[in-house]
């Protein structure tokens, strides 16, 4: 890990040629329209299915997002996804996990550094599962990854779009008192679920308590992302932290934002003020770069007894911000409380954005942006 920095104003020299797979879906559209205005970035190809592939962006998509159509880009041709027709430096990929598993590692064994939305790789042992402001030390998987793979780039996940608002309040408490067990309920929003999603006879004035695979990856990811970055006989490795989490996964007719309800056993003794100022005081490791998608503040504190809302807090910093209220004693374990992020970007296209930002920053991407 040499290479890394630890403190930067990076900026690139000129903008940086970026891809994104998957570019016509939901997720693809959030890229798009953070990409097409980003300072760093601009979206030299939009890469979709073969049936999209040769059509005109405006013709490949149904624009579903408020602002300028298709982000002004509904001239670009769509290719296909394939690293011969829209190879880039960087790749953010809004694929589902199958397709995800195929092409993803094309691109990276041709050098491309490839950062997914998709859960293909997300616990692998050598690829970072990442929370910028959380373990960005986890980067240093990737020599092992090149090594192991026979890469020339590589592949960085963000989490599940549940995980971040899970592990942003435990990050916090863990490493003020360490964390025992979690039990956690997820009300999921609508557009989760992708376009068109789950049909209006289903959802309106409906509550579904399950939604498939979802909580196998809430249970695992935030052991990993939460983990210790150790030294051993086959290089870097993640020990996971030690904590138990048991969650249930519902869908509610909500359009944006995952609000989840948390109880924590903490291992050591805390009052309700030191749990709160933990969540107040919590330094992100964002907050020594300038980041152009950081939010200003990642994890707001809400005293307020009926916050955080989805209506009224999900967009806070661009819909970046991790949102924590409600908190209170739990009975059973030690503490509850309500969190609160935007699903499709702090969950997804924006998790992803911010986790190439913080890789160039800190030297990651060797020869990327210099």
């Amino acid at each position: 890990m040499a290479n890394i920095q630890h403190h930067s104003a990076f900026s690139p020299k000129k903008k940086i040629p970026v891809t994104i797979l998957g570019a016509t879906g939901v997720v693809g559209q959030r890229f798009l329209r953070r990409i097409a205005e980003h300072p760093w970035f601009y979206p030299a190809f939009l890469a979709a299915s073969d049936r999209s592939a040769g059509k005109t962006y405006s013709e490949a998509c149904q624009w579903h997002l408020p602002g300028l159509p298709y982000a002004g880009c509904g001239d670009m041709v769509v290719v296909p996804c394939s690293p011969e027709a829209a190879f880039s430096p960087i790749v953010f990929s809004a694929l589902d996990a199958g397709p995800a598993r195929d092409i993803e590692p094309l691109f990276a064994a041709k050098g491309a550094y490839v950062f997914s939305n998709a859960s293909a790789f997300r616990m692998d042992e050598d690829v970072p599962l990442l929370i910028p402001e959380l373990n960005p030390e986890h980067f240093g998987l990737l020599e092992n990854q090149k090594a192991k793979r026979g890469w020339k780039g590589a592949i960085v996940t963000n989490p599940n779009c549940t995980t971040v608002m899970l592990a942003a309040p435990l990050a916090a408490l863990q490493s003020r008192f360490g964390i025992d067990a979690v039990m956690v309920t997820s009300m999921q929003a609508i557009s989760g679920a992708g376009y068109p999603g789950v049909p209006a006879l289903d959802i309106v004035g409906n509550v579904i308590p399950f939604i498939r695979n979802e909580e196998p990856k809430v249970e695992s990811e935030s052991n990993k992302i939460l983990g210790t970055l150790t030294a051993g006989p086959g290089g870097l490795a993640i020990t996971p932290a030690p904590f138990v989490v048991s969650a249930t996964c519902t869908r509610v007719p909500v359009i944006d934002g995952h609000t989840l309800s948390i109880s924590v056993r903490l291992a050591a003794k805390a009052t309700i003020d030191e749990v709160a100022e933990a969540f107040t005081l919590f330094e992100p490791k964002t907050a020594p770069y300038s980041l152009p998608s950081a939010p200003e503040k990642f994890l707001h504190f809400l005293e307020a007894e009926d916050r955080p809302q989805a209506r009224k807090d999900v967009e806070e910093d661009s819909g970046m911000r991790i949102s924590v209220g409600r908190l209170r004693t739990c009975p059973i374990l030690d503490f509850k409380f309500i969190s609160l992020g935007h699903n499709t970007e702090r969950g997804a296209a924006g998790a992803s954005v911010l986790n190439a930002e913080m890789a160039l920053a800190m030297g990651v991407l060797q020869g990327v942006g210099e």
